[in-house]
Formats: C-alpha cells, structure tokens, sequence
C-alpha cells in the first residue's frame, strides 16, 4: 500500500531472493495440465506475496501449511517477496508465461486490460464477497468487472514527536500549508533538528505527490480524465520545493525512506513526517519512550481536509494450471475472521472486511475512527491502465525536481504526457 510496505532488506538479499525466483521458474517449466474437475484430483495454487515484515513470511508459511492440511489434494507453492523487488520479479514471471495464480500487490489495470486476470466474480463464494466494505472494492474494478479484492488498507496522516514539539511551544499539529512551515521553521530554529521528513524517493513519491496534489484542491485525474499538470498541482509541488529550499524539510528528500525517517523521529532528530497507521504498531515497539500524537494532512487555506486511502489488493492470472475451485477455497481460508484479525494486528493494518473490522471497532477507539475515515479517502487510480507507468515514471522525479534539473511544471508536464500516451 503503495505502499502499506514496511521495506527493510538490503541489496544483498534482494539479490539472492531474485536469483531463487528465477531459479524456482527454471525448474518449474514441466508442463501443467489444467486440474480435472475430479475432486480428488490434485490441484496446484502458486501464491506470491509481498513482504511487509519479518513477521509477513512466517505469517504466510503457516497459513499454507494449515490449509494444505485442512485441503491435502491443493498444493500451495508460496514465495513471499520484498517490495523493493516486488515489481521486477512478478513482471519476470509474466514474461515466462508463468504468472502466479495469486498475486498479492498494489496495482493491476495494465494487467487486466491485457487479458491476463481471471475475473474475481468466477473466484468469491458468496459469503466472502458479502464480507467486504462495499466503498472497498470500487478501485478494485474495471469496467465493471471485479479484478481484485483488497486484502489491507491504509490511511496517511501526520505524526510528530510530543517532545520535540513541546520544547518548542506547539500545542497541536498544522492543519494548514502556512502552519506546517512554521511549525517546521519553528523546530529548526529552536531545536536544531529537520522540522519535517519528506519522502520523495522511488519507494514512496507518488504518496507525497498525492498529499500534495489534493492538499492543492488538484489530484490525478479529473472528470475521468488525467489531471497531472494541473494549476492546482503545480501549486503543491512547487509549495514542497520551496520548503525544501528553505531547509525546512529533512535534507535528503529523494534518499532516506519514510521508514528511515520514522527512526529518526523515533530519535528525537525529527518533527513531524506523514506516515501510515501503521506507524502506530511498529514505531511505539522500536522506540517504546516515544511520546507521538497525529493529525491531519496539512492543505491549503480553505480546503478541504485530507484523508488519502492506500490499498493492497490480491488479484488472479489466467495459467494453464487454473482451478477456481481451489483458489475460492484458498481465499476463504485467507480471509477466514481469526486468522486474518491476526495478520491485520500483527502488520498494523485496516480491516477490509466488515466481520472484522466492526469486531475490532468495537474494542478500540482508533481503530473505530481510522475505519471511519477511510470511507471518506481518496486513493490512488490503480484501476487505470496507465497508472504502472505513472507510478513509474515517477520514480526519479524528486532528484530531478529537487535539484533544479526541471520546473514543477515540467516535471508534471512530463508525467501527464505519459499518463495520456500510455492510456491509449
């Protein structure tokens, strides 16, 4: 989401991880013939996840092993994937001609609008699809026809350091762009520590572009149609280079990671960043005397406050091994209430099933209100073919930007060019 990722593994290790994924194809080329409709036959699933965590793996292990017992004739081939890394070896796959049957990841529209996705219509009992928040499952479709199903959702908001904040005389968190930059110039003069952390690295820019697109009144898309360049978004990201030129946010914008600046934060060498709710299970563990509080994504004077929703989705590729028997009861299983309470909890994430989360709701009060603003969240257009290669092309743009080697308005100039060209 874009992501809900919590990317922690080093180059290395990214490496070794992909050398066994091609590996794993290499050896897996037999030819499979489609499973019979016997229900005694043998049926394969190939599942590939993203890595959250260190717990996501162990988490994913267990659960297939449960299931192959519950279900001795499915076989579950399961490969959990760092994020960094994500995107290269699933598009590795493809490319084989040996896709995964289940893909759990952030974006799909390229893929379903080349044919490659089973329709999850074919793959929900009905007691699942009852399950999930309706307002959920809206950027899951395309052309009205349900490609994907959200396994987790998030929703950004503004953190900060109680400590650092009263220090310096704060009280409450900026709701406005005017507020956050004096906030910001605030913490640096008095405290002599970066006043707010800016993630516009490969992992995460397309997050700050949106907290500043629609802070703006602007977004990606208007009426339908790609709204990259607008007035509204220049505004944003020239107001965000403008607070990186006057030393207000962290000096390495395009570098350190929004989980890098969370342990500076977490140090006291930090004031405010825009982060997930997450953030509220993983950083108090890592830095226990942390004192944190959060508040709304900062906007312009006189608009309209801002919530940006992140979602995860699981989607399904047409193989030559399809069994949609298999697969419904695989899913069944993975959104079975216990056990995905427990990976929710254990991941820091959002509910997106009612069952779920009205239980948890009810238990706890943040939990209640994060749920309750999310209904109300933009997100991202991952139902738009287009937006793989604007998610992409994004990549190396905060450099660029940062650094003067284009205008705000270029830099968005390009990206509505590739919007346009790739949605044809």
């Amino acid at each position: 989401m874009s992501r809900t990722s919590k990317r922690k593994i080093g180059s290395s290790l990214m490496l070794l991880q992909l050398t066994g994924i091609l590996l794993t194809g290499c050896i897996n080329e037999e030819v499979h013939h489609p499973a019979s409709a016997d229900p005694d036959a043998k049926a394969t699933i190939t599942f590939v996840a993203a890595e959250y965590s260190t717990s996501t793996k162990p988490y994913f292990e267990n659960l297939v092993k449960e299931f192959e017992t519950k279900y001795p004739n499915i076989k579950v081939e399961l490969q959990v994937i760092n994020w960094d890394i994500l995107d290269s070896a699933s598009n590795t796959m493809i490319s084989r001609n040996q896709p995964p049957d289940l893909l759990l990841t952030n974006i799909y529209a390229h893929f379903a609008k080349d044919g490659l996705l089973n329709s999850m219509e074919d793959l929900l009992s009905p007691e699942l699809k009852e399950k999930f928040y309706p307002y959920l499952l809206e950027s899951s479709k395309m052309h009205d026809t349900q490609y994907t199903i959200p396994y987790v959702t998030t929703i950004r908001e503004l953190y900060y350091n109680k400590d650092i904040f009263n220090e310096v005389g704060l009280t409450e968190p900026p709701k406005t762009w005017e507020d956050l930059e004096e906030d910001a110039r605030k913490i640096k003069n008095t405290k002599q520590v970066d006043g707010f952390g800016v993630d516009l690295t490969d992992n995460e820019i397309w997050a700050y572009l949106s907290y500043f697109f629609y802070g703006a009144g602007g977004g990606w898309m208007k009426d339908g149609e790609w709204a990259i360049n607008s007035p509204e978004n220049v505004e944003g990201i020239t107001f965000l280079k403008n607070l990186y030129e006057e030393g207000l946010t962290d000096p390495e914008p395009a570098v350190t990671t929004r989980d890098e600046k969370q342990r500076i934060l977490g140090n006291g060498k930090l004031g405010m960043l825009i982060s997930g709710n997450y953030f509220e299970a993983v950083v108090p563990h890592e830095y226990p005397g942390l004192k944190w509080g959060k508040g709304p994504i900062p906007v312009k004077e006189g608009q309209t406050p801002l919530v940006l929703g992140v979602q995860d989705v699981w989607m399904s590729f047409k193989t030559d091994h399809t069994n949609k028997d298999a697969l419904s009861k695989f899913l069944d299983f993975i959104y079975e209430d216990g056990r995905y309470e427990e990976f929710v909890l254990r991941e820091g994430f959002l509910p997106t099933i009612r069952t779920v989360g009205n239980k948890l709701a009810a238990n706890d009060p943040s939990m209640k209100q994060n749920l309750d603003s999310i209904k109300n969240a933009k997100f991202y257009p991952i139902n738009n073919p287009a937006w793989s290669a604007v998610l992409n092309a994004t990549r190396n743009m905060g450099q660029t930007v940062l650094l003067g080697q284009m205008t705000p308005k270029q830099a968005l100039d390009r990206l509505q060019q590739i919007a346009i060209d790739k949605s044809y």
